[in-house]
């Protein structure tokens, strides 16, 4: 079957840039890619073309910030999804039941949520995954190498320990345009309630 012209454009983009894809996809309609690492604004346009170039439609989760002003009709027609940060707005269990609703949905996300060096990534990825019954997809860029896509899939098992050794096994040997950047893959441990 002959690939759409976006799907052409976005494989003959990355090789222009010299970058080589690759994909290893769930066999499912409805997946999450994490993608990592995050360090510079030129993850986000490689993210569209990596997703494009698979022939997935590209949906992304961003801050709310990307989506203001004149930009903001365009982050949206794109397939960004706003997220306002460092407010508990019960967005996992939003995300969870988009997925449920839909009948086909990829949704990236980059755990770091930032571009500077973190000490842990952020737990919503990991959460819709558990909570949507989907696996997790590893999206990356490797600089050095010059290689890019979607390298495998799990599903997780609801253990974050052993589920972030998964995490860290598939990217120890990545590395991101400022690798000084990456974020440690680690959770912060999560908080007890109280009474």
């Amino acid at each position: 079957m002959e690939q759409p012209w976006w799907q052409r454009l976005a494989r003959l983009s990355l090789r222009l840039r010299g970058w080589k894809l690759v994909g290893k996809l769930p066999p499912t309609r409805k997946y999450l890619i994490v993608g990592a690492f995050h360090t510079t604004n030129w993850d986000f346009p490689i993210a569209l073309a990596i997703m494009g170039g698979l022939g997935i439609r590209p949906r992304w989760i961003g801050k709310d910030s990307l989506f203001r002003g004149a930009m903001g009709g365009v982050m949206h027609r794109l397939g960004g999804i706003p997220v306002v940060r460092g407010a508990r707005r019960n967005f996992v269990a939003q995300v969870v039941d988009l997925y449920n609703r839909s009948h086909k949905l990829v949704i990236a996300i980059a755990p770091e949520g930032t571009r500077r060096f973190v000490d842990h990534w952020k737990t919503g990825f990991y959460y819709i995954a558990l909570g949507a019954k989907i696996p997790i997809a590893f999206g990356f860029a490797d600089y050095p190498r010059r290689v890019c896509g979607v390298g495998g899939y799990f599903t997780p098992s609801g253990d974050p320990d052993a589920d972030l050794d998964v995490l860290r096994a598939f990217y120890a040997d990545k590395v991101g345009k400022f690798p000084h950047q990456q974020g440690t893959i680690r959770f912060l441990p999560r908080k007890r309630a109280s009474g």
